[in-house]
């Protein structure tokens, strides 16, 4: 008992500190957040209660407070001035520049209220991060892609897009919906409703030329973009089987999730891997032929005739 004590104690200010971040939050999102039963959640909320704090609650909604009650700033941990430092580099690198000045600005006025001592020990730190980008995930011509997609879907105003897609030269213009936005194999992307497809798309931010927010109000009221993202899993699939050795298998953990993959199982010294293939036409078979003088394709037949039909095609063109 005594060992839980403080824990207690921490959890119920991290509960307090949660419900000032958000409008409602909801007790299942906070026996997630701190891995304990409902029943320690509504304990602790009534101990916030009894403390002062003023806490309303709706059933079927959530928690909030009251208009007007704060908290005094409190001090971070170093733990989570590390944290800062990892934040701040990644958003440096990984968003846009317009976005990443908003960022920054935030990150001053954090570090305006740490200890001089820890000022000096995050110093210390920051100039020995250094985060990398493979290629650029932005387009020169909108500095602000992310920024705009954000503001957009806040406030639930149609933007205009002007894209190029990857296998066209021409650029489009189309009023759209932003959903969502997510990372993916090192790339930013959106989800959002096409007005001029009339359907939900997905969009690559390094291929947008020019994004601007407009005042015209959404048309739809968007499910969560979990809802589309699973639906395009669920897309028409093959079944894939390959036989590799096992000391190539390694190599491919990091890429395979792209190319659907389900399964493995051993084999003496080599590894079967099986795939729910999305793209069976171009981009599997292409992937395999990157280790394929170690692997055996087991099914399907079609795989084995793109994969010749690719080796037939090189050999023309080196000849």
């Amino acid at each position: 008992m005594l060992d839980e004590t403080p824990k207690r104690f921490d959890r119920i200010v991290a509960i307090l500190i949660q419900l000032q971040s958000k409008k409602i939050v909801k007790a299942q999102e906070l026996a997630d957040r701190f891995d304990c039963s409902l029943r320690t959640i509504y304990r602790d909320i009534r101990t916030l209660e009894a403390s002062g704090v003023p806490i309303y609650s709706e059933a079927g909604v959530g928690y909030a407070l009251m208009d007007g009650y704060r908290l005094p700033p409190v001090m971070f941990t170093r733990e989570e001035v590390s944290s800062f430092i990892a934040a701040e580099k990644l958003m440096q690198k990984f968003t846009d520049p317009s976005l990443g000045t908003h960022y920054t600005s935030a990150m001053y006025k954090l570090k305006s209220v740490l200890r001089s001592t820890d000022k000096d020990w995050l110093s210390n730190i920051e100039s020995r991060v250094v985060m990398q980008t493979a290629e650029p995930m932005f387009n020169d011509n909108s500095p602000n892609t992310l920024a705009v997609l954000f503001e957009s879907i806040a406030e639930k105003k149609q933007i205009l897009l002007t894209y190029k897609t990857y296998d066209k030269d021409e650029t489009t213009q189309r009023n759209l919906e932003p959903v969502g936005v997510f990372h993916d194999n090192n790339n930013w992307y959106f989800l959002g409703y096409c007005h001029l497809r009339k359907d939900y798309r997905q969009f690559r931010t390094d291929r947008i030329h020019q994004i601007k927010k407009t005042e015209l109000d959404f048309t739809i009221e968007h499910d969560a973009l979990e809802t589309y993202l699973n639906k395009t899993e669920t897309c028409t699939t093959t079944k894939v089987r390959i036989l590799i050795e096992k000391k190539i298998a390694r190599y491919l953990a990091t890429e395979r999730k792209y190319h659907g993959f389900v399964s493995e199982k051993e084999i003496g010294d080599q590894i079967e891997m099986t795939f729910m293939c999305r793209d069976i036409e171009s981009g599997f078979p292409r992937w395999f032929l990157m280790f394929g003088d170690y692997a055996k394709i087991l099914e399907p037949e079609i795989l084995k005739e793109k994969v010749l039909n690719l080796l037939d095609i090189n050999k023309k063109r080196l000849l």
